[in-house]
């Protein structure tokens, strides 16, 4: 794997297949690259798509810091090494760290999909029944992660793939503990409950897509009509488009929505 070297002297370790415009796959918080696994699949066929391990994590640098504008910054020097611009597909924290970029680089982001929730703060969710709205509730799963990472991994695995048998949960938390340890992503899952970037979401106006399913986050986001609600008042440029399931199984919706984005800008840019 090639890597990009950071000011301070952190590696990160990326990687690339396909040809095509190009696709950058931002990992969330505690990710494992099988999450990507899909929706890459499907991709590679007309499009050259990127995958790179944060700080931390994988076979990248195992340091820090952990905090979003770092993490910002490492996306765009990723997506710089490869020779951008690039569509940046997201999902939960990822997204936060997809709309800086396109804000701070505007010149390298030609949109984000944030597959899973837009990257909107808890005050935000003030109104909402959804679990992250509660202050509480939220400190419970940070405290849960800092003394028993690996029960808090299972909790919200378990919350967000309903369909896993109990063999596929031990391995998935397994895996994504071994890739993203505690050390790393503790301080990411933090972060991610500090932050709000609603401002930079709405700054990049169409070039956000929200996808959005009936189950998605297992209770701890808004969904459905609240959720629309939420996007018209909040960002109200920004495309809200509902599909059958996420990334893994159903990539062939996320893989469409990419597809669209990427011909509409061929087509404008001849």
């Amino acid at each position: 794997m090639p890597c990009v070297e950071r000011p301070d002297g952190i590696e990160l370790r990326w990687e690339q297949r396909g040809e095509g415009p190009l696709v950058v796959l931002a990992p969330y918080w505690s990710m494992h690259p099988s999450v990507h696994r899909p929706i890459t699949e499907d991709l590679v066929t007309d499009h050259r798509v990127v995958r790179y391990d944060e700080r931390g994590t994988g076979e990248s640098t195992r340091a820090g810091p952990y905090d979003l504008d770092t993490a910002t910054a490492d996306l765009a020097a990723v997506i710089e090494a490869a020779d951008g611009p690039a569509v940046v597909v997201t999902t939960a924290d990822g997204a936060h760290r997809g709309v800086r970029a396109a804000v701070d680089r505007p010149e390298l982001v030609e949109a984000v999909v944030a597959v899973g929730g837009p990257p909107i703060g808890i005050d935000a969710l003030a109104e909402s029944d959804a679990m992250a709205s509660s202050r509480t509730v939220v400190d419970a799963m940070l405290e849960m992660a800092e003394t028993d990472y690996r029960s808090a991994l299972r909790s919200l695995v378990t919350a967000t793939n309903p369909q896993m048998s109990e063999e596929q949960l031990r391995d998935r938390v397994r895996v994504q503990a071994e890739h993203s340890p505690a050390e790393a992503a503790v301080p990411r899952l933090r972060a991610w409950v500090e932050a709000d970037s609603i401002e930079e979401a709405r700054a990049i106006g169409d070039r956000l897509w929200i996808l959005h399913w009936d189950a998605m986050g297992g209770g701890w986001f808004p969904t459905g009509r609240e959720l629309e609600s939420l996007i018209g008042e909040g960002l109200p440029e920004a495309h809200l488009l509902k599909t059958d399931d996420g990334m893994m199984s159903r990539p062939d919706q996320a893989a469409a929505v990419v597809r669209r984005i990427t011909t509409a800008v061929r087509a404008a840019g001849s």
